[in-house]
Order: structure tokens, then sequence, then C-alpha cells
């Protein structure tokens, strides 16, 4: 039964709210949700989109937890999340979202494997489920974790539709955290941080763009407009002219020292690939960067993969994590087990998860190969996304673990390096300097980074860690996280 606010306060809010269980007043704050059924949560301005949203007892009991979905174009497709307030202070602490990349990944890797309230109990994941996790985000901020698009984790779409760009992602991820910022008092006007991994460094400059450009229609309006205040990428793949790169760099992580103190490849490998970067490098140039022409461009990039990526594949190394050899789904043992434990009837009923989600799976090779099909990756300069919130004094953070080998940290250093932004000159004259945290190693060194106070572009390596900086140095990322969004040098 749909019950609708009282006039007034639509009028005073702009919005209006519903839910599937009876209450006698409208929950004008988050920790009034009830845990039995669904509040639908709806807004004038979005009428194609509505957030269902509970409370929750998954993972973390020392918070409130909700899970719910963003349903999308009338209720065809639904975008399924998990929200963990604070540990630390929720009421005035700043709301932070994390994408996975893919794309076609869940996030519920991040929220299980890296950076949430609890982890995968790998030794007892049949009877305990999850264990606490010390270093979770949540000790700073609240955190949302999202599925997105449809067909990735527990999101999915009653007819087939899909979302093939990341430009048509980005008007979803808006739409949901309006109306939830919107809807509860409690969180207008609270700092927003965009955080991700991977294809992560494609979703969100755009969504973040996304939520800029609309900020000021708001502000014409009359508005509150969304307090955006950085992005935060980890081993992303932004700036896709840097794949005339990215070889470069995977060639030194498994040939060179930019990883390991001694080359783990083959001689003859490294020579056979040496030999190909200058014809790889010239293909890509000419058929992706300097002219786009797609036929051309996917036959220069399979040459290259063929050339200098196959010797990796076959040493059977972790592509995310050099130091490791690659065991199960996505050299991950952890994939297997959260998705046989998201699996389970119990915790799908506790999650709320709908029906016609259809069983879970870590990452999606429909969502993927849409994305791919659509050229998503190749066709728009990402890069430029960046350039422009940096020119809009909204702060971006680029982190890097130095064992990662697919989204190699020397390929991210050399698209930041040559940005064109406003700033340029002045973050490319700084120095490198040695970033410590307590207890990070025999010496404290956790890394380097190039950050100078008022600037608003910081980059990051942390040594010793993979792909998922906060799954192998989850210590090191809680302190860069904590630094970063309160505003500290690193």
């Amino acid at each position: 039964m749909l019950l609708f606010l009282v006039a007034s306060f639509a009028l005073a809010f702009g919005l209006a709210l519903a839910s599937q269980a009876p209450f006698s007043s409208p929950p004008l704050h988050l920790s009034s949700l009830g845990s039995a059924a669904f509040t639908t949560l709806e807004h004038p301005r979005f009428p194609a989109h509505r957030v269902r949203v509970k409370q929750s007892t998954f993972c973390d009991p020392t918070v409130n937890v909700y899970t719910g979905y963003l349903d999308v174009d009338q209720g065809a497709k639904h975008l399924f999340f998990y929200f963990f307030e604070s540990r630390r202070d929720p009421a005035a602490d700043d709301v932070l979202m994390w994408i996975n990349g893919g794309p076609g990944c869940s996030s519920a890797m991040g929220l299980l494997m890296e950076l949430g309230p609890c982890s995968i109990d790998m030794k007892n994941a049949s009877t305990n489920g999850t264990t606490w996790n010390p270093h979770s985000w949540n000790s700073e901020a609240n955190i949302f974790f999202l599925d997105q698009p449809v067909g990735v984790g527990f999101s999915y779409a009653d007819y087939g539709e899909t979302v093939e760009t990341t430009e048509d992602a980005a008007k979803n991820v808006h739409a949901f955290i309006s109306i939830f910022f919107e809807t509860f008092p409690q969180f207008k006007g609270r700092a927003l941080h965009l955080s991700g991994e991977s294809y992560g460094g494609r979703y969100l400059p755009v969504f973040a763009s996304e939520i800029y450009d609309q900020n000021k229609v708001a502000v014409t309006e009359g508005r509150t407009p969304l307090n955006l205040q950085s992005v935060i990428i980890g081993n992303g793949i932004t700036d896709i002219s840097t794949q005339v790169k990215l070889y470069p760099g995977r060639y030194d992580v498994e040939c060179g020292t930019a990883s390991l103190e001694v080359p783990f490849q083959s001689i003859s490998t490294c020579v056979r690939m040496k030999a190909a970067l200058p014809r790889c490098q010239k293909a890509m140039q000419a058929s992706c960067i300097d002219q786009f022409d797609a036929i051309d461009c996917r036959a220069a990039v399979n040459f290259c993969d063929s050339q200098l990526s196959t010797g990796m594949w076959a040493s059977g190394r972790n592509v995310y994590d050099i130091s490791k050899m690659c065991i199960g789904n996505l050299c991950y043992e952890e994939n297997g087990v959260i998705t046989d434990y998201l699996s389970t009837p119990a915790i799908r009923e506790l999650l709320g998860v709908d029906p016609g989600a259809g069983n879970f799976s870590s990452c999606s090779n429909e969502v993927g190969n849409l994305f791919n099909a659509r050229l998503d990756k190749w066709v728009a300069p990402t890069q430029h996304y960046v350039s422009g919130l940096l020119d809009r004094g909204v702060r971006v953070l680029i982190y890097a673990g130095t064992y990662d080998w697919q989204c190699n940290w020397v390929a991210n250093r050399m698209w930041v390096d040559k940005l064109d932004w406003s700033g340029g000159a002045v973050y490319g004259a700084l120095p490198w300097a040695e970033w410590r945290v307590g207890g990070a190693d025999a010496t404290g060194k956790a890394g380097e980074v190039r950050q100078a106070e008022g600037l608003p572009l910081a980059f990051v390596t942390i040594r010793r860690a993979g792909h998922m900086v906060p799954h192998d140095k989850p210590a090191e990322a809680l302190a860069m996280l904590s630094a970063w969004i309160h505003g500290r040098m690193l």
C-alpha cells in the first residue's frame, strides 16, 4: 500500500514518499525507516526514478545499515545499493559513494574484500559469513556501495533493458544521490565524495561532472546543490591515450624494476615485448588517438595484446597483484566465496534482494561486452572530465598500488603528469615525496606522493599493494582516505 506525504510537506520539500509498510508519520530521518519492508522515495524532478530503502542488520552491528533499490524508467530497471552509517559521527561525517569497475563488476567486491565494514570470512564463510573490518572506510564517512549499471550484482532489468554507456549511467547515479539527499534533511549540504577503482577511472569523472553540471541548474532554480567535494580513483583507467603508454608501463612492471626489485618475466619474452613496443605504440597512436577508426583501433589493440600481454597471462601470476599467483575467479579466491555467501536465501532475504535479480555474480561479462560494443572506453576523452572538475575546484585524488599490472601505476602517473588543466604546470613542478604511515613497513614508508597545499590534484603510490589497495594495505588505505577527506596533507 502506498502512503503519500501530506500536501504541506510536499510543497515544502518538493518531494513525496511512499511505503510498502504503513507508518503513522513521514520518515524525515533515515533512522525512522523500518526493516520489515521497503519505504519508497519519489521526487517530482525525477519522475522516471524512485528509491526503495529499508533498514538491515547486514555486516556491521555497530551502525545503522540500509539496503535498497533505485528503480529507473518507471520501475523497469533496478539498481541495488548498500548504505552504512559512519562509525564515528554519522550526523556530521561526509558521505562517500564507492563503485567498482569492470565495467560490469559488483561493488560487493569492494564491500566484502576491501574497504567495507566487514570482510568475507575465508575460513568459515559457510557458518560465520563475515568478519569485522577495523580498517573500514566507514570509520571516517557514511558510505554507499552501488551496483551499477543494471545487470551488475543484484541490479537487474525487468524486460532486458540495458545501460551501455557511462554517460547514460551518470544520469541514474545523479538521480539516486539527489533523491536520497533531498529526502532526508540530515544529509542536505553534507560533503560528498565519489570513489572507486579500475573502470571507476572512467565512471567517476563522468558521474562527478554530471553532478557538477546539474548543481548549476539547481542553483539557478533556488535549490540546494549537492556538495560535491572530491573524486577518488584507485588504479583506474582514465585517459585512453595512455593506453599507448599502458603497454610500456606493463613492460616496466614485468621486465623492469617499476614494481619488483628483480624482473620476474623471462628474458626471451622481454626481448619480444621490447621489439613489439614501437609498432604497438605507433599503431595505437595512429588509429586510436590521432584519428579514431574503430576497426583499425581494435586491430591495434589486438596486436598489442598478442605481443605484450600474453606473456603475463602465461606466467600464471595475478594480473592485479604480480607478487602472487592467480588463484580463483578473477585471480582471487574471495570472489567465489562472496558469490556463494550472497547467493544464500537467508542473506538475500536479509538484504531485501528482489526475486527478479537472479543469481549473484561478482562480474557480468554481458555488461562488459555491451560497454565494449559501444566503445565506451575509447570514444570519450575521460581525462578532459578530470580537467574540467579540477578547474572548477573539485578535488581529485589518484592512487595506485605498485604491484598492479592491469592498470599499472606507471601509466597512471603518465596521464596525470600530462593532464591539461590550469594548475598543470604547478603540479608538474612538484617533487615526489615519501609518504609515511605508522607501521607501514620497517621504515614506515608507505609510498610516494605528489601534492601541494591548496592544489586540488594529488597522486599517491602505495608500495606492495596491487589493484585493490584497501585489500592489500588496509591501514594505509584508511590513513590516505582520512587525510584526504579532512583536507590534510598526506
